[in-house]
């Protein structure tokens, strides 16, 4: 039990980190070196981590005995005056999103496969965590994903409202984490069905 909470941590963090990478990759795809210049294109969760998110939260959910494992990575940083191209910024934003889905078709594939039977459990979360990044981080609130490929999306006359947003974006996110989750689960319990091929519950 003990091995495959500390495995199930190592995959938490991978999923995170690569999940920021993919930001910074595409940024960089588009123009802006920001990350690249700051050493933030690295799977090395180092560079990453951060001490809430990446270290404090997942061991408290962990101690607590918490049906769910979750965490984030720092953002990796752009300037989007430097990115090139039509939707830029949505394009940067759904990368991460792109990213979990992929990783959790590997685990998938890897279950599929039997590969290492015996990790099975293991690979399983591995999609079902990818599966929670991907669609949690699609919700349209600042300072997710989402919300930067909507206001993307709109008209700039929309921008004051995402700059009111952002102010209380942390707060939504708890809030929505708290009383909005229901409306989630079943995209993320879908996804990961379609991915293993088979019902979960």
């Amino acid at each position: 039990m003990t091995s495959f909470i500390i495995l199930s941590i190592v995959i938490l963090i991978f999923s995170i980190v690569v999940h920021e990478v993919a930001h910074g990759w595409m940024a960089y795809q588009l123009g802006d070196p920001t990350a690249k210049s700051m050493g933030r294109l690295t799977l090395n969760p180092i560079p990453h981590i951060d001490l809430m998110g990446s270290v404090i939260l997942p061991t408290l959910l962990v101690v607590t005995n918490s049906p769910i494992l979750f965490g984030w990575a720092k953002p990796v940083p752009y300037n989007p005056y430097n990115l090139q191209g039509d939707y830029p910024e949505l394009k940067v934003a759904i990368a991460g999103p792109i990213s979990n889905i992929l990783l959790a078709i590997g685990f998938g594939l890897l279950l599929r496969l039997g590969v290492a039977s015996e990790l099975a459990d293991l690979f399983l979360y591995g999609v079902l965590i990818n599966c929670v990044l991907a669609i949690f981080n699609l919700v349209p609130i600042p300072p997710l994903d989402g919300s930067k490929i909507l206001f993307d999306l709109l008209p700039y006359e929309y921008q004051g409202l995402r700059d009111s947003l952002e102010r209380y974006g942390f707060f939504l996110v708890i809030l929505f984490v708290i009383f909005g989750w229901p409306l989630i689960a079943p995209f993320i319990y879908g996804l990961a069905e379609i991915i293993i091929g088979s019902n979960i519950v």
